[in-house]
């Protein structure tokens, strides 16, 4: 992912997935590791499907990320493990909603209630909040509606080669009051 980063443009952010038991590796923290090369540019993905409770010292070790410059997101909200303690407990900087909920949010109450409250939530405390799997331009702007700061789906682009340019033809302007 370092090297790939290399050709990046300079204004794109990475963003690396770990399962939380990898916040134990002492490397991760090394200054000379090849993504912290690029931290300022990196958000560590800790996802929420697994328990943050075995890594020892939490708290310090986010403190040494951070002081290398990364961000911290937290991945698949909604589908995880621990409810909101990964929240409590990470700090995040980056919250990403699992696509559980953000699938037939248009056609759902539940899923949008939920949504709602994340975003106050995310908003209130100062932290990105960015919706996974958005397939339909329904989904598109009931989410931007409730609050969400960015999406990403199929709706807006397929996997392709490393940050590969993503047409605005998908993208809905915003009125702005």
């Amino acid at each position: 992912a370092a090297a790939a980063f290399e050709q990046a443009a300079p204004e794109l952010l990475l963003f690396v997935n770990l399962h939380p038991l990898e916040l134990a590796d002492e490397e991760l923290y090394s200054p000379d590791a090849p993504l912290s090369l690029h931290a300022r540019r990196v958000v560590l993905e800790v996802t929420e499907r697994a328990c943050l409770e075995s890594i020892p010292d939490l708290p310090e070790r986010l403190r040494r990320l951070r002081e290398l410059g990364f961000r911290i997101a937290i991945d698949d909200i909604g589908a995880g493990y621990s409810g909101l303690s990964n929240f409590v407990d990470l700090e995040p900087d980056v919250v990403k909603i699992d696509m559980s909920l953000t699938r037939g949010v248009d056609g759902s109450k539940a899923r949008r209630s939920v949504i709602c409250a994340l975003a106050k939530l995310c908003s209130e405390s100062s932290i990105t909040m960015i919706a996974e799997g958005v397939e339909t331009a329904a989904e598109r702007d009931t989410l931007v509606d409730l609050g969400c700061d960015q999406l990403q789906g199929y709706f807006f682009a397929r996997p392709g080669p490393p940050f590969a340019k993503v047409e605005p033809n998908s993208l809905r302007k915003l009125r702005l009051s």
